[in-house]
């Protein structure tokens, strides 16, 4: 905020670095930003076909994945057909969730591709003619020195304060023709803005409510019912009053129960079961054979040509490594107040505590637990399904209260048996908590913004200053490059506790948790790397502003390759994307508008190929929450929408054009109302599926009347979805998971006539 206070004063703070250490800055970081790009481009080319293992793990191991083309081994010859396949092949291989990402990247290269062409032949036109500035640092017209005063620097720097000095400069004013171009393209921006969200929204919903709509799976017909009276809370009066209700018959019912000393016994016997392998892998070695290591998790790994790559990939030779050790030793602490200890035996006393865990366990199971107000009813059609999510059972409020319920396999059982006093409480924490860290964050961020100014660093640190002037590489590596890599780190470490963080918060399934990463997420990208360094880095222009975002989110290669999770999150990637988005929207219309929707353009050109390959070939992902990210996407677009709006009301404002700036207020208020509009109408349809979607399953194979061979083709597609669901029913795991003992390698022969352990026996 010195800016301003400068702007009114009129002092000169420090001297501005010259027009070449801007161009330099420029340089230095294309030149960095390129070659890490190129490096990673060409490496990952390189190594693809070599380690399809590794980078086509799903196409390899999913059998969703099995129909999509094969990539061709050459250099380059893998894109092309990664570009030809169809929107029917994503829905079919990897779900509404995949499609509704990748579908984003396209309506975002739409808008700015749209938007950098009126840039480009419009707006740049203009501002050249009137100021003649080309929106770069140092272009144009318009001279720079090294005693430039610090207003005509600040500017420079900041598209609104340099409006506003323009303005208290008469000679440089922004003329009526730029201000009605402001005001003009703030609302056809807007205009189109909404337009591509109405018209995706609408496409999205009709290929939802198709793909859905015919289908009859165990997830489809089951609904989550909570706030069950205690009168009924057991399975058979829970059945008679659905039934009762005439939506339909009851298949099933699953009451949930208080499994809480159960599921601790199960996690003791996972810890202990996984000493009890550590210990045993310790006494008999790690065998390898054909060059990779046989993981003790009791399935066998398939021999097939691709043992060459997996050598090489773990640096293992045709040999056996295997060995016997001495018997590992653990030690137990005993005694008063476990002050003694003694080494005994690990495997005799894994062992032990396995056995003494099994029998808790199997006498567990047999209990009879509490029940608590949560059931799984699994319905005899879809139809019924929907119909009692989308009615009010029950005349007392929280009572009876029916939602879609999620896949079994996605359920988190734990917290079934929370009472909902519990999870309210952990929600509203943990939000409290969430929003603490960001301001905590904020303040971490704050003085890093103060990086970016060099009269900042010559404050804190004279010397410093005084070298990075005299070596204008290292002064640019440190103002741009040390900033990129603090937030970098910062935003690939925030999610990971932000999603630790929302576990906690007893969401009944997996899909929640992922939608509520994204909203937390965003938050934090938002209001820290865009707010806080909009309203702290006023020594950074738009440009350079978007450069450091850039750099920081842009390599989603390499971020997904190094701390990718096992399962493709939406909220560890959407939301930096989105603020992308957003951060093109904003200074769509500013000078040097055209300079930013470039590097914006080739962000989500670049974004749709590396995430279709990860999404399709390379990582694996829920594929069950049925697009629900989708109305998130369009609710932070809008709120993106007003941010920008706001921005060019005040800029124009500032310009002393009140009149023009005041016809931008209607726009805002018109998209505050399309968001309540939105929720009312389109958000629904997004969450359930219409009854008049609903059609009968066809005979296998068959196409019925009046559908496309896209709808059949999504409709099988979602069908594999269903392999992937424990036992096809609603049970907690711990119930009936089968007490399983230690995996071990075990001895076959190989090439060589020795032997090595590949396979496994029991223990």
């Amino acid at each position: 905020m010195d800016s301003v206070w400068i702007l009114k004063h009129g002092g000169d703070a420090y001297k501005d670095p010259s027009k070449s250490q801007n161009q330099r800055d420029i340089i230095t970081q294309s030149v960095i930003s390129l070659a890490l790009g190129i490096i990673a481009f060409l490496a990952f080319c390189f190594m693809r076909p070599r380690w399809t293992g590794l980078y086509a793990a799903r196409k390899r191991q999913k059998d969703a994945a099995k129909p999509l083309p094969d990539l061709p081994d050459t250099f380059l010859g893998w894109l092309p057909v990664l570009y030809r396949i169809t929107e029917e092949e994503v829905l079919t291989s990897a779900g509404l969730d995949a499609y509704v990402f990748l579908n984003f990247f396209k309506m975002a290269t739409k808008y700015i591709a749209i938007t950098f062409f009126f840039s480009l032949v419009i707006m740049l036109p203009i501002h050249v003619h009137d100021t003649g500035n080309y929106g770069l640092p140092n272009l144009g017209n318009s001279t720079t020195n090294s005693t430039e005063s610090s207003q005509a620097y600040y500017a420079r720097s900041s598209p609104l304060l340099g409006i506003y000095a323009k303005k208290v400069k008469d000679d440089t004013a922004p003329t009526d023709l730029m201000l009605w171009m402001y005001v003009f393209f703030v609302y056809f921006f807007s205009a189109l803005a909404l337009y591509l969200l109405v018209t995706e929204t609408k496409k999205i919903i009709r290929i939802r409510q198709d793909y859905l709509g015919s289908q009859s799976t165990v997830t489809d017909r089951t609904i989550r019912l909570s706030g069950i009276p205690e009168e009924l809370r057991s399975e058979e009066l829970i059945k008679e009053t659905i039934e009762n209700l005439q939506i339909g018959k009851v298949e099933s019912v699953l009451l949930c129960m208080d499994w809480s000393e159960l599921d601790h016994l199960m996690n003791k016997r996972m810890n202990v079961l996984r000493k009890l392998e550590e210990a045993w892998t310790v006494h008999m070695g790690h065998p390898k054979h054909g060059g990779y290591r046989v993981l003790l998790q009791g399935s066998t790994p398939r021999r097939d040509t691709h043992d060459e790559e997996s050598s090489r990939l773990l640096g293992g030779e045709n040999e056996d490594h295997s060995h016997t050790a001495d018997r590992p030793k653990t030690r137990i602490w005993y005694g008063f107040w476990g002050l003694q200890s003694r080494k005994i035996d690990a495997i005799d006393y894994y062992e032990e505590k396995l056995r003494k865990l099994d029998e808790q366990i199997k006498s567990s199971r047999k209990k009879v637990f509490k029940p608590t107000p949560l059931a799984f009813v699994t319905l005899d059609s879809t139809a019924a399904a929907q119909m009692a999510v989308q009615a009010t059972m029950d005349p007392e409020p929280m009572k009876l209260l029916a939602n879609p319920a999620p896949a079994p396999a996605d359920v988190v059982w734990q917290n079934t048996y929370l009472p909902r006093s519990s999870r309210m409480l952990r929600a509203w924490s943990i939000t409290l908590v969430i929003a603490i860290l960001t301001v905590f964050w904020s303040l971490l961020l704050v003085p890093l913004a103060g990086l970016l100014s060099l009269e900042n660093i010559r404050a804190v640190w004279p010397q410093l200053a005084d070298a990075l002037e005299s070596h204008e590489i290292s002064r640019s590596l440190i103002q741009q490059g040390l900033p990129t890599l603090l937030i970098s780190l910062l935003s690939v470490a925030v999610p990971y506790i932000y999603y630790w963080l929302s576990t906690l918060q007893g969401m009944i399934s997996q899909g929640e948790v992922e939608m509520s990463l994204i909203s937390k997420n965003f938050f934090f990208t938002f209001f820290n790397l865009f707010v806080v360094f909009t309203v702290f880095g006023t020594a950074s222009n738009a440009r350079g502003y978007f450069d450091r975002i850039g750099d920081t989110l842009k390599d989603t290669t390499n971020y997904a390759e190094l701390v990718q999770p096992p399962v493709f999150s939406y909220g560890f990637y959407l939301p930096q994307s989105i603020l992308i988005f957003i951060v093109c929207i904003v200074y769509s219309v500013l000078p040097g508008s055209w300079f930013v929707l470039f590097f914006g353009l080739l962000y989500f050109i670049i974004g749709s190929f590396i995430y279709k390959y990860q999404l399709l070939y390379a990582m694996d992902h829920r594929r069950h929450s049925t697009g629900q990210a989708w109305p998130i996407i369009c609710n932070r677009v809008v709120l993106g929408l007003i941010v920008f709006q706001v921005a060019m009301a005040g800029i124009v404002g500032l310009s002393l054009a009140i009149y023009r700036a005041v016809l931008i207020v209607p726009l805002i208020v018109f998209s505050i109302w399309f968001i309540v509009f939105y929720q009312k109408t389109y958000a629904p349809l997004m969450k359930f599926i219409a009854i008049r979607s609903l059609t009968h399953d066809p005979p296998f194979g068959a196409i019925p009347q009046g559908e496309s061979r896209y709808e059949s083709e999504t409709s099988r597609g979602r069908d594999v979805d269903e392999d992937d669901e424990t036992g096809l029913r609603y049970t907690n795991p711990s119930l009936v998971l089968p007490l399983e003992d230690v995996w071990l390698a075990k001895e076959r022969p190989n090439h060589n006539g020795s032997t090595a352990r590949n396979g496994e026996e029991d223990v």
